[in-house]
């Protein structure tokens, strides 16, 4: 079993997207996250089976 998220720890959610951070985990089933899009920080709520600890589309780096 995964580990539990806590706060400052970086998800990314299992469908894609920018990372995240965790900022508060105020109940087993809701996580709090914020992360910038462009300039601007935005935050959401999620459930922990939506997340992931390593980005499920990593960047393919050219030549490599």
């Amino acid at each position: 079993m995964e580990e539990a998220f806590k706060t400052g720890d970086e998800v990314y959610l299992k469908v894609g997207g920018p990372k995240m951070a965790v900022s508060r985990v105020p109940a087993p089933n809701t996580i709090h996250c914020q992360w910038f899009a462009g300039k601007k920080l935005d935050s959401g709520v999620f459930p922990p089976e939506s997340l992931v600890r390593q980005d499920p589309n990593p960047k393919v780096q050219p030549g490599g």
